[in-house]
């Protein structure tokens, strides 16, 4: 079975150029105070630190293939699954926040505002929905709600 939806939760780069003027800021703060060596090594591993925590977090993708739900490091089988729906940014932001279940599984990023509510069905699971963050929450709901001809 083809993969029906697949999504890579990259960085923006308009946090990858913050970033970058905020290492160069700390350097020249440090090239000013510090030994020059110091300085270097200092705004190197910050340089380090910053963009592999960046190279991490944007690493998450999100993917229906096989009859199965992947969302970072956690699965489901879309058997387990009840109705998916898109969520725009005001809903996602509730959802997220004052309508907010603690038991759901949540796979959110802070820079994409939109998202997709998936119910669970399975009465073994204590999660009662999954949230997911999502670029294309309609794309992603509609490969989530399709089943194959044996599904049915």
């Amino acid at each position: 079975m083809p993969t029906a939806y697949s999504e890579r939760l990259h960085v923006p780069l308009r946090w990858w150029v913050q970033a970058t003027m905020f290492v160069a800021t700390i350097w020249l703060a440090f090239i000013v105070a510090l030994p020059e060596w110091f300085a270097w090594a200092g705004t190197i591993a910050l340089l380090l630190i910053v963009f592999g925590l960046f190279s991490w977090v944007g690493s998450s993708r999100i993917e229906v293939r096989d009859g199965v739900l992947y969302a970072g490091p956690a699965h489901i089988a879309l058997e387990h699954l009840g109705t998916a729906e898109p969520l725009d940014k005001d809903a996602t932001r509730r959802v997220h926040g004052v309508e907010a279940n603690a038991r759901a599984f949540l796979h959110t990023r802070p820079y994409i505002s939109r998202a997709v509510r998936v119910a669970i069905e399975d009465p073994s699971d204590p999660a009662p929905y999954w949230l997911l963050s999502t670029r294309h929450p309609r794309k992603l709901a509609a490969a989530l709600t399709e089943r194959s001809p044996a599904d049915a």
